[in-house]
């Protein structure tokens, strides 16, 4: 069973994030959608996060995860929010149970296919040796010769966690992701429709949602609108918090 954590009550609203994310990541946006009126639950997908480390590992999977979520817990009627990583899922989840999910917001990804482009990271990642006990810092630090921006190690730096005492490590599956790090860029298949409405928030600075890209997406989502946040990029819902929400409530409501 998938980790959650669930705040208030009414209508449910799903929050799915990206690759080496986490439910932490939408932690205060989460806590303004309860002050809409939602039932959030914020969600780890396998091999993040506090949810169960596994070798299988694709879309099909994970939204059949999140599918088994909503059946345990009696959700019938969902909204869904899914940042990159997360927002194929949440694609692939709506169109997959298209009488589950009401609408849907998708950030800053397509349907289309995107070639493997996290390999510094995975470098960086993979550079830190946990069994020479290294300290917080010395993780950074490390990480810092692969990744130099600031802003995607403080991302990664939230799943570091204190296994035991004097003991770090992280809480995703790096191992698998080395594995099956092909997995992430793959297209929603051919064929695949959800008619309800979605919307796209893209960021103005990310190269991942083009204008070229809007005719393959209506093919998938005949009902889409897409809005831009500008000067943010990838992680806008972090970057520009307040039209992020300004938009996604706009939206739901």
């Amino acid at each position: 069973m998938l980790y959650s954590k669930i705040e208030g009550s009414g209508k449910p609203l799903l929050i799915i994030h990206g690759f080496l994310g986490m439910s932490d990541n939408w932690k205060s946006l989460g806590t303004q959608f309860v002050a809409d009126g939602f039932q959030v639950h914020l969600l780890d997908l396998r091999n993040h996060g506090r949810t169960f480390h596994s070798d299988d590992f694709s879309y099909e999977i994970m939204v059949q995860d999140v599918y088994d979520y909503c059946q345990e817990n009696s959700l019938e009627s969902i909204d869904v929010i899914g940042h990159s990583m997360g927002g194929k899922t949440a694609m692939l989840l709506a169109a997959t149970y298209p009488n589950l999910v009401d609408k849907l917001i998708i950030a800053d990804i397509g349907p289309k296919f995107y070639a493997p482009h996290h390999q510094d990271i995975l470098a960086g990642l993979n550079a830190v040796d946990f069994s020479k006990k290294p300290s917080r810092n010395d993780v950074e630090e490390i990480m810092k010769n692969y990744i130099p921006d600031f802003g995607t190690r403080q991302f990664l730096m939230k799943s570091l966690y204190w296994l035991e005492p004097g003991q770090l490590a992280f809480r995703f599956n790096l191992e698998v992701f080395n594995k099956k790090i092909e997995e992430i860029g793959k297209e929603l298949a051919a064929g695949l429709v959800f008619e309800k409405p979605v919307l796209f928030i893209r960021g103005g600075n990310s190269n991942y949602i083009l204008d070229s890209d809007l005719d393959a997406i209506k093919d998938h989502f005949p009902s889409f609108t897409i809005a831009t946040i500008p000067n943010v990029g990838h992680w806008l819902h972090a970057e520009n918090p307040v039209m992020f929400y300004e938009l996604a409530s706009d939206f739901l409501k």
